[in-house]
C-alpha cells in the first residue's frame, strides 16, 4: 500500500479532525456576530445612519457596515468585506488561527443594544417598479412637501424640479422617496427619508440618485439625494451640472455607474461629499476614479457638516436680515410719526416672520 493511499484508522482520524475543525468554525460563524466583534473593539453603532439590514459603526474616523443580520460586513472606504473571521483579522492584523481563537472568547456576547424592531408587515416584497410606481408624487402641503420644503428648506422650485424629472415620490407617513436609477433609467431603489425614518428600499439597489440634464459635463456627487438638492439650490441655475447621489453608501453598482459617466469627454467631477472622514475617503475614491477616466476632478468641501446644513445656515441668515430691516423700518416709521404734526393719529407696525 503506497502512502497515497493509506487508509484505515489513522487517514479517517485525520479526516475527522479537519472536518470537526470546519464544523466547529460553522458553529463559531453562528454563534457571534459582527457586531460582537466590533463592541468588543470599541466600536460604537450610528444608530442615525443605520438601517436595519445594514447597521453603521464608528470607531473615530473608522467605518464598518454590518449586513446579512450580523453574518457579515464591509468597509465602505475601501474593498474590504467579508464574515466575522475576516473582520477580527482585518481589525486586529492577525492571523486567522488567532482570529478563529478571538471569535471564540465571544460566543455568547451579549450587545449593548436592544434588538431592531420594524412596523413593516411581512408581506412579500412587490416588484421595485411597481412599488414606486404605486406612490403619488408630492404636492403643496403634501407629508413629503412639508418635509423636504418646510422641514429641511429645499426650496419649492428646486422640489417641482425633482417631482417633474420624476425622482421624488410620496413616502408613509410623512416622508418623501428619491430614485435610485441604473444605467437604463430603470428605478431600482430609493431612499427614504422622513422626520422619524430614514433608510433604503426593501429589496432595492443602491445606485445613483440623479437630479439634472442627462447630458451634463459637470457631475456633483454628494452622499444623500437632499444633499443633492440642497446644493443646486446652493449654486443656482447652472447648465449642465448633474447632481447625484451615492445614498450613503458605495456599492459595486454605484463604483459602476460613476466610472461609465467619468469617461465622457470634457467631464468635470466634483467631489461635494460631507465634511467629515467619511466624506473625505468618498472624496479620494472619486478622485482616483477621475485620474483612472481621464476626466478633471475637484474637491467641493461643505463649510458646515453637508450640504443641507449649510442651505439651512444660509436661509436661516437671509431671514434673520429680512426680520432686522422689518424691525429698523418699523422704528423709522415709529420716528417719522413721533415727530410730525400732531392730528397724525399714532400707528401699529406688523412685522410678519415667515
Amino acid at each position: 500500500m503506497t502512502a497515497g493511499k493509506r487508509t484505515g484508522k489513522e487517514g479517517r482520524s485525520a479526516s475527522d479532525r479537519k472536518t470537526m475543525k470546519r464544523e466547529e468554525l460553522e458553529a463559531l460563524r453562528a454563534k457571534v456576530s459582527c457586531e460582537a466583534v466590533l463592541e468588543r473593539a470599541g466600536y460604537e453603532i450610528d444608530m442615525k445612519e443605520s438601517t436595519r439590514r445594514a447597521v453603521k459603526y464608528r470607531r473615530g474616523g473608522n467605518i464598518v457596515i454590518v449586513t446579512h443580520d450580523g453574518r457579515g460586513w464591509f468597509d465602505p472606504l475601501s474593498d474590504e468585506k467579508g464574515d466575522v473571521f475576516g473582520l477580527a483579522m482585518f481589525l486586529e492584523g492577525i492571523p486567522f488561527p488567532s482570529a478563529a481563537e478571538a471569535v471564540a472568547s465571544l460566543v455568547g456576547y451579549q450587545l449593548s443594544r436592544p434588538g431592531w424592531s420594524s412596523s413593516r408587515s411581512s408581506v412579500p416584497v412587490k416588484d421595485i417598479g411597481d412599488r414606486w410606481r404605486s406612490r403619488p408624487t408630492p404636492s403643496p402641503g403634501s407629508g413629503a412637501w412639508r418635509y423636504l420644503c418646510w422641514g429641511r428648506w429645499i426650496p419649492t422650485a428646486i422640489a417641482r424640479q425633482a417631482i417633474c424629472e420624476g425622482v421624488l415620490r410620496e413616502g408613509p407617513f410623512g416622508s418623501m422617496w428619491a430614485a435610485h436609477v441604473d444605467g437604463e433609467g430603470r428605478v431600482v431603489g430609493w431612499e427614504e427619508r422622513g422626520p422619524d425614518w430614514r433608510g433604503f428600499a426593501t429589496g432595492g439597489s443602491k445606485v445613483l440618485f440623479c437630479f439634472g440634464p442627462s447630458d451634463a459635463s459637470r457631475l456633483c456627487v454628494t452622499e444623500a439625494a437632499i444633499d443633492a438638492m440642497s446644493l443646486a439650490a446652493l449654486e443656482g441655475p447652472r447648465e449642465r451640472t448633474l447632481y447625484l447621489s451615492t445614498g450613503g453608501g458605495w456599492s459595486p453598482a454605484t463604483d459602476a455607474a460613476l466610472a461609465e459617466l467619468a469617461v465622457r469627454p470634457g467631464l468635470t467631477m466634483v467631489a461635494a461629499t460631507d465634511a467629515n472622514p467619511q466624506g473625505d475617503a468618498y472624496a479620494e475614491r472619486l478622485r482616483a476614479l477621475a485620474e483612472a477616466s481621464g476626466c478633471d476632478w475637484q474637491r467641493l468641501r461643505p463649510p458646515a457638516e453637508d450640504w443641507n446644513e449649510v442651505l439651512q445656515n444660509r436661509e436661516r441668515e437671509k431671514r434673520e436680515r429680512k426680520t432686522e430691516g422689518n424691525n429698523e423700518a418699523c422704528r423709522m416709521r415709529a420716528g417719522r410719526i413721533k415727530g410730525g404734526s400732531a392730528r397724525h393719529a399714532p400707528g401699529r407696525c406688523h412685522v410678519i416672520e415667515r
